[in-house]
């Protein structure tokens, strides 16, 4: 077990030294990141880390960092990162019409399921371009310390 804790510890290790040393500025770099989390807060499996790098590329940002900030989405964030954001969504749409199974059928399948995906999306831009936010100025201060630091 203990060797288990090292492994994994030495992984980290790893992989924080991978952050801090990629190229660019700490901006750059920092934007990356950001661009990686706005992308990685929508529910578009399989095309996060490609948007994360075309979004990173328009704001001028690390394209590694990009991708791998797509993994605030991952399996064990999947339910909870998508539920809020379609809280989110709800909060500022108002409630699903009409939510109970009940009340589905073949002919209002269609719109239910458009009205689902707008409160997802909209909950998905919103939380994601605060987490971006935030994490991109977090980052951008990190990585600036370490430059002074050096």
């Amino acid at each position: 077990m203990q060797r288990l804790l090292q492994n994994n510890r030495e992984r980290l290790r790893r992989g924080l030294n991978w952050l801090w040393e990629q190229e660019g500025t700490a901006g750059q770099r920092a934007r990356g990141l950001a661009a990686g989390v706005f992308c990685g807060c929508y529910p578009f499996f399989g095309l996060q880390i490609i948007l994360s790098v075309g979004v990173a590329t328009v704001v001028r940002g690390n394209h590694l960092l990009a991708a791998a900030g797509t993994l605030v989405s991952n399996p064990l964030t999947y339910v909870p990162l998508y539920w809020f954001n379609f809280l989110v969504g709800s909060r500022l749409l108002g409630p699903l019409a009409g939510a109970d199974l009940e009340d589905v059928n073949r002919s209002n399948l269609w719109d239910q399921g458009w009205d689902v995906l707008q409160r997802l999306l909209l909950g998905s831009t919103l939380v994601g371009a605060l987490m971006a936010l935030a994490l991109g100025v977090m980052a951008y201060l990190l990585f600036q310390r370490r430059l002074n630091v050096n």
